[in-house]
């Protein structure tokens, strides 16, 4: 009887919450640890998409559906650990924040494996899996280019299986009228030649000189051709009602790396709830915090990190 007691007990135990930095300049970043209470099975770091995004999955530009906050519980349930952070000039990382001409795509790869290390430190692990979302995937993809060995594998949810390039290409092409289009995609040609350039005043909010060093980095990187040159466990998840990316970016990845596992959550969006394909519904989701996670995401990447190798 006690051991059952005791066994519930456990069961019902809360996660450990603690509160984490890393050095870096200007200075430190700051993120949250949340360790399972009992024997940590595995570990892993969270790390965010692109733009103002916190630890917890939310944006300034309209995002507030907690994500990351609700994957970080639903791992610790499965004995994950986790470490989830603020980007530069996100939240505690205010300060953190650095002239935007010198941000480049590397300081965000550079800024995973300082998470990494600290993951490694506060585990004891050997090695520490990598959660990338959205243009996270991407800095996952790179943070393990060359097979580290601290990483013990990838898990890209919703992650572009395309150049940036050939994606932005895309969308500016139904967005823009022909003359302002024509000039985004000569600017492209060059960024992408690693060269900076000038484009109408129209087009700064994308092209403006301070975030030129960031988008040629960005550009320069082919998402299927990382996937293709790592050699470790790796799992892609997408889901089938995601309006930012799409089973097309899942299936190059895959079509990359075949040995990756990959799943498909029908009726899951970008910020991993369920939500169907028409946009207001599915955009509503963003800013509803209370929505739990859609059933099998957290379930199927902590079966994928704990399944025996």
């Amino acid at each position: 009887m006690l051991t059952v007691l005791l066994a519930s007990t456990a069961l019902l135990a809360e996660p450990t919450s603690t509160a984490v930095t890393v050095a870096t300049e200007p200075a430190a970043m700051h993120g949250t640890l949340l360790a399972p209470d009992g024997r940590i099975r595995a570990a892993a770091v969270i790390i965010p998409g692109s733009g103002p995004t916190d630890r917890n999955g939310d944006s300034p530009l309209g995002v507030s559906a907690a994500s990351y906050r609700l994957l970080a519980e639903a791992l610790a349930d499965q004995g994950i650990a986790t470490i989830r952070y603020d980007k530069r000039g996100v939240g505690a990382s205010t300060a953190a924040i650095m002239a935007e001409n010198q941000l480049t795509f590397d300081v965000a790869v550079a800024d995973a494996r300082l998470w990494l290390d600290e993951a490694l430190s506060r585990t004891g692990l050997t090695c520490v899996w990598l959660i990338g979302h959205s243009e996270g995937a991407l800095v996952a993809q790179k943070a393990a280019e060359g097979d580290d060995p601290r990483i013990c594998g990838l898990i890209l949810v919703s992650g572009a299986g395309r150049r940036i390039g050939d994606v932005l290409r895309e969308q500016l092409s139904t967005a823009l009228p022909a003359a302002l289009r024509d000039a985004a995609f000569a600017a492209l040609t060059e960024l992408e030649a690693g060269r900076t350039t000038e484009a109408p005043p129209e087009l700064a909010a994308l092209f403006r000189p301070s975030v030129q060093p960031y988008l040629i980095s960005w550009l320069a990187l082919d998402p299927a051709q990382l996937a293709a040159s790592y050699h470790g466990p790796m799992m892609i998840g997408q889901g089938s009602t995601d309006l930012q990316t799409t089973l097309m970016d899942a299936e190059a990845l895959h079509v990359a790396q075949p040995n990756a596992q990959l799943t498909i959550w029908e009726g899951v969006n970008h910020v991993l709830k369920i939500a169907p394909a028409e946009r207001a519904a599915n955009s509503a989701t963003y800013t509803d915090p209370t929505l739990p996670l859609a059933p099998r995401v957290a379930e199927d990447i902590a079966a994928f990190i704990l399944s025996p190798r």
